[in-house]
């Protein structure tokens, strides 16, 4: 299996950021690869509410989804489309945040909402609150392709271990984080939870990133860390794409999955405890 990683630097633009993840999945098609993945809010990075209200579409009205779709068609290529930030249908006052598995024919083969919100204080200066602008999704879902069974995931919810032991022990061989991770957590997180959750699991993580300082029509600009990365299920680093702009290839040998499982079969140890006092 040739899998794609898609880092850029979308800006608050839809079209624009469409425009630019057409030109890289041709590249990676051209680079034989059998699947991409894009970084999470790859339609639009902005941290202006009003803007988003906006250019932001529900998922039947998206032109970016569509666009996409269409490539992905055209192309031959499974795409996965880290997230695209979206208008709630039925009508809310927050957005969600939804990763899409689109198939070679263009079809959406699993879609899923981000479930834990990014609501943290880096420093001072640093500070989120994703659940004020969207809503957080509810189940966590797992694909059953041709090249492998996917479980999807986004960002954040890296640093909850139960979800990725969730997915493996459902039948994940491989686990999808397409991210915009904070630059004031990443070089000291990124990396190590990419590596604990390949570790657990015996999957291999794909992690597609946004990297640098992104341009917004309106509000202050965002910056995010990059080093989109392949881990292998034994925990090695298969690539780390540093912070430039780029289409990066790796292939994938799934019998890995199954031989790191059979040297530790950390999935099947589970014990039924009580919890600590309190």
């Amino acid at each position: 299996m040739r899998a794609a990683l898609i880092q850029m630097t979308s800006s608050d633009d839809p079209a624009e950021n469409l425009g630019t993840m057409q030109d890289m999945l041709h590249r990676a098609k051209d680079d034989g690869a059998q699947i991409a993945l894009t970084p999470e809010v790859c339609n639009c990075v902005s941290m202006n509410r009003a803007h988003q209200t906006a250019v932001l579409r529900p998922e039947g009205d998206d032109p970016v989804l569509a666009g996409l779709r269409a490539t992905a068609a055209k192309l031959n290529l499974w795409l996965l489309a880290g997230s695209l930030a979206l208008k709630a249908d039925p009508p809310e006052t927050r957005f969600v945040n939804r990763s899409f598995l689109i198939g070679p024919d263009g079809g959406i083969a699993a879609r899923y909402d981000k479930l834990h919100m990014f609501d943290v204080q880096v420093s001072e200066t640093e500070t989120y609150r994703e659940s004020s602008g969207y809503a957080p999704g509810e189940r966590a879902v797992l694909a059953r392709t041709p090249l492998a069974t996917l479980g999807l995931t986004v960002c954040y919810d890296v640093r909850f271990a139960y979800l990725y032991r969730a997915l493996a022990q459902a039948g994940a061989q491989v686990l999808t984080v397409p991210a915009a991770f904070s630059p004031g957590t990443g070089p000291a997180h990124w990396q190590p939870l990419l590596q604990a959750r390949a570790i657990e699991t015996g999957c291999y993580v794909l992690a597609p990133a946004q990297t640098g300082t992104h341009a917004a029509q309106s509000g202050r600009a965002r910056k995010t860390y990059g080093h989109s990365m392949v881990i292998s299920p034994w925990g090695e680093v298969l690539l780390d794409a540093g912070t430039d702009v780029g289409v990066f290839c790796v292939d994938l040998d799934l019998g890995a999955v199954a031989e790191a499982r059979a040297k530790v079969p950390a999935l099947t140890h589970d014990r039924a405890f009580t919890g600590p006092d309190t």
